[in-house]
């Protein structure tokens, strides 16, 4: 077993906000990417969409998550499905930090999985660079 701890010290930008991706992580092979978003309050991240499938997972805080003219509250404990395309930003409306987790996955990726596992690959797939944290 291989645990992974969010480095507040080696946050990266993207999306307008930091991120800390999963992967390259040696140890795992999946068929997803994913990363943790991180947005002070008032943070907002840049709107956008992608090709992949998108799961985002509250941890921390308040913030409201917008798709195209939907907005929605987004709290600590909320899940959150976005479709490919889908045009989504996330806003930091609380006091204190807000944090999530994203989970992308697309067709590549998983048929990508599946060859390795037929092949009887132990090491990672490749990550993906496309898509990702918010």
């Amino acid at each position: 077993m291989e645990v992974r701890s969010l480095d507040s010290e080696n946050l990266q930008a993207e999306y307008g906000v930091l991120t800390q991706r999963l992967l390259p992580w040696p140890a795992l092979r999946a068929p997803f990417e994913g990363a943790w978003a991180v947005l002070e309050p008032g943070a907002v991240t840049t709107p956008h969409a992608h090709h992949e499938h998108e799961l985002f997972i509250a941890t921390v805080g308040t913030a409201t998550i917008s798709a195209g003219s939907d907005v929605r509250p987004f709290n600590a404990g909320d899940t959150a499905y976005l479709s490919p395309g889908e045009t989504h930003q996330i806003v930091n409306v609380g006091d204190g930090e807000f944090r999530m987790y994203s989970v992308w996955w697309d067709s590549e990726m998983a048929t990508r999985f599946q060859a390795d596992d037929a092949d009887g690959a132990t090491g990672p797939s490749a990550p993906v660079t496309a898509g990702g944290a918010e």
